[in-house]
């Protein structure tokens, strides 16, 4: 039976109207502007500090394709990969340009950016429910049917904006960065724009073979369906955007409490990233690095030359969170996780119970992401987890009668397989900071809900001090 009910009312937009009433009685809304960096590229704060972008010409090329609307809406790549938010968007900044235009900028089109394509946006009050989900979690809804040659039927749908059904799922999802995109193994959540065989470079800046190829049906399908065009793009326009994408390296470059992010021999910030070698495998926690060399759990050495500060310094205000940083990188490589109940992992291996660290899933070497293609279910999605402004979907198994309740069967939808429920890509953790909220749904609104999540998830019982230092760590990427 399929249930749909009226939006839910309460305290989703509180933040929003909040906003609205600072903008009103002349607080700002204007959007941070990007300030020229002295080392190429250009440099945008966010909370914890500085963000740099490294570009090859030292510049960000505003009249490349990515900057402009081929469609018929408004909207170019850029309303959803925002420089100062680390080439996605973050809920902060949809709410400061929901304040600035009354709800009108691109970025708020029913097509994908309401909960609903049918929702009211006739007057701001409407605007602000029907944009509730974007701007509390910086999600866009996703639309996708139950594949015909599913495992699973679709047996009830709980949804709170009425519109949902087995032809158009409601998945809402973070648009992921536009950049950094060398080192991905899977293009999208679900690695639906994933062309095969994956051929990302052995090192960072040769040919890229078939991500190219990956990235320019992602960009025709975004052009089509996000900004709602008529035609699709020419191949030179593609061409255009995915040679503008592809060379963009993004790293958190200056903190707050630390300085710079490259001082006493740290190796953070762009410019060292850009040099980090790469292929698939390596370093693969599962034994799939093609040079046939064991996996190394000290995946991160961005910060070792912080970890022992001169005695005479150590009660230094900078010192002491330098320290805290590189406290935090440690435990990332060595804190002990017993990983249990992961499919795509636990399953795969055959194993109930893996000892691992962060490194296990985030093993590709100062980068973070996982360097095959190797979609997870670690529960986000679950019923349990699931908030009252998130869909509900009841699925079965046609075969079993098994039933799994989720807000999103994220690879399943694209293969039908009933072992890919719930499996998500993990994303490039560089740029952190800038991107918030975090996780496929946007579910984590800052990175220490993310520590607590893991936390909780794992029973890995880390003290206060740990989830400190392993946020000021994840803040420093």
């Amino acid at each position: 039976m399929f249930h749909r009910h009226l939006p839910r009312s309460g305290g989703p937009f509180r933040v929003v109207v909040a906003v609205i009433l600072l903008a009103m009685a002349g607080g700002g809304a204007a959007r941070q502007a990007a300030t020229p960096s002295p080392t190429g590229g250009l440099v945008t704060r966010d909370a914890p500090g500085m963000l740099q972008t490294r570009t090859p010409s030292g510049r960000i090329d505003q009249n490349n394709p990515f900057f402009q609307s081929l469609g018929s809406n408004g909207r170019s790549c850029s309303s959803c990969h925002q420089q100062q938010d680390g080439w996605t968007i973050s809920a902060a900044d949809v709410q400061r340009r929901f304040v600035a235009t009354r709800g009108t900028d691109p970025i708020f089109r029913p097509v994908d950016g309401a909960n609903s394509p049918l929702a009211d946006v006739s007057t701001l009050a409407a605007r602000m429910a029907a944009y509730s989900m974007l701007l509390d979690h910086g999600v866009i809804r996703v639309s996708l049917p139950i594949p015909a040659n599913a495992e699973f039927t679709l047996t009830a749908v709980d949804d709170p904006y009425g519109y949902a059904s087995a032809q158009a799922l409601s998945l809402f999802r973070r648009p992921l960065p536009a950049t950094n995109l060398i080192w991905d193994t899977a293009v999208m959540w679900d690695g639906r724009e994933t062309n095969l065989p994956f051929k990302p470079p052995m090192d960072a800046g040769i040919d890229v073979g078939d991500l190219r190829l990956s990235l320019a049906s992602q960009a025709m399908h975004a052009v089509l369906g996000h900004e709602q065009a008529a035609s699709a793009p020419s191949q030179a326009m593609l061409d255009q955007i995915v040679n503008f994408e592809l060379p963009m390296v993004t790293a958190q470059i200056h903190d707050n409490h630390a300085g710079q992010l490259n001082d006493g021999g740290a190796m953070g910030g762009p410019e060292i990233l850009a040099l980090q070698k790469f292929w698939i495998g390596i370093n693969d926690s599962l034994g799939n690095d093609p040079t046939l060399d064991p996996f190394d759990p000290k995946v991160m050495r961005l910060f070792d030359h912080w970890r022992n500060p001169d005695p005479a310094r150590r009660f230094n205000p900078q010192v002491m969170a330098r320290t805290a940083i590189a406290r935090g990188q440690e435990l990332f490589d060595s804190l002990p996780i017993q990983i249990t109940g992961v499919a795509g992992l636990n399953d795969a291996t055959g194993k109930s119970l893996i000892p691992g660290t962060c490194g296990t899933c985030h093993d590709s070497p100062n980068i973070g992401n996982h360097s095959v293609a190797a979609p997870l279910n670690i529960g986000i999605a679950d019923a349990s987890r699931r908030t009252p402004d998130m869909p509900l979907y009841t699925l079965t198994n046609v075969k079993t009668g098994q039933v799994i309740r989720t807000t999103d069967p994220g690879l399943a939808m694209l293969t039908g397989k009933w072992a890919d429920i719930g499996k998500f890509k993990g994303p490039n953790l560089r740029g952190l900071a800038a991107r918030a909220p975090y996780f496929h749904n946007g579910s984590a609104a800052t990175l220490r809900d993310v520590v607590d999540f893991y936390d909780t998830r794992f029973n890995i019982g880390m003290t206060e001090q740990q989830k400190s230092d392993l946020v000021a760590f994840l803040s420093a990427l």
